[in-house]
């Protein structure tokens, strides 16, 4: 039987073939990038949703949020490089500072730091009009080139979808798991599988998944109100043998401290659960 060989071997030479899977399958190539020198995080937390409009960068925020009033130290990427919105949400502007070491986070009044383009550009309202490539290339700055200090747990809000972003985090950024950030429609269930398959594919373990929108609590009587449907999030984690970390209802107060760049103040009691996965990585 014939050796196997390279699929390009007719055009390969020496040097060209270093660094190549093929050359030795025993050693795959890794992606992974290295962190600031001036940085020490101990748990990357990637939170996710396969479409926009679910309220994810208001998940990232309100985990962030908790884990720092319970004392942690809680960093957020803002990886949504042509939609972000954590620094408006937190009130936060910009330039980011930064010298011959690095660029600095900018930090919220609980603590928090951050870090997103918004707080890189002259005007936060210009649009980011770049491909692919780009964007990934300042997602991997952001691991690379942010002072972050000492951090327990760094937060990554991704841009919905399973594109060029959320894959660059997963193959350059070591990442410890994901959230997984859904609404009650009924697409729910096609979206949450090719966010789940994504992780998979990529080796990246699912913490668990959260539905925001869950349902609107009359403020008279009480009731819960399905606005968006019926959730449907238990059975999609049911078959997909994941857990379910929180079902959030919509909050008009909630989206008035983002609105005045007060998200600071909040405090989401419906996310505990997300939490207490989030600290059982300490322990492990």
């Amino acid at each position: 039987m014939a050796e196997k060989s390279c699929s390009s071997a007719s055009s390969c030479s020496k040097e060209s073939c270093e660094g190549c899977p093929s050359a030795n399958n025993n050693n795959p190539q890794s992606f992974l990038e290295e962190l600031n020198i001036y940085s020490e995080i101990g748990h990357v937390i990637g939170v996710v949703s396969g479409k926009g409009g679910v309220g994810k960068s208001m998940v990232t925020a309100s985990l962030a949020n908790l884990l720092a009033a319970q004392g942690y130290r809680v960093g957020i990427m803002d990886a949504d490089i042509t939609g972000p919105s954590i620094p408006r949400m937190y009130g936060l502007n910009g330039p980011a500072m930064a010298d011959d070491q690095g660029m600095y986070p900018v930090l919220t009044k609980n603590d928090i730091k951050v870090m997103s383009i918004n707080l890189l550009m002259p005007d936060p309202e210009a649009p980011v009009i770049w491909r692919g490539p780009v964007l990934a290339g300042v997602v991997k700055q952001f691991w690379t080139d942010v002072i972050w200090g000492e951090l327990d747990y760094l937060l990554v809000d991704l841009p919905p979808g399973t594109g060029d972003v959320p894959l660059t985090v997963f193959q350059s950024i070591p990442v410890d798991g994901i959230v997984i950030v859904t609404s009650p429609q009924d697409l729910v269930k096609l979206i949450v599988k090719k966010a789940y398959n994504m992780a998979a594919t990529m080796k990246i373990p699912v913490l668990g998944m959260i539905e925001n929108y869950s349902y609107l609590k009359c403020p008279d009587c009480g009731k819960e109100i399905p606005v968006f449907g019926e959730s449907k999030i238990d059975a999609v984690a049911e078959e997909l043998g994941a857990l379910v970390l929180g079902k959030v209802p919509i909050d008009p107060k909630v989206a008035q401290a983002a609105d005045a760049g007060a998200f600071d103040e909040v405090k989401n009691p419906h996310l505990d659960k997300a939490v207490q996965a989030l600290r059982v990585l300490d322990v492990r």
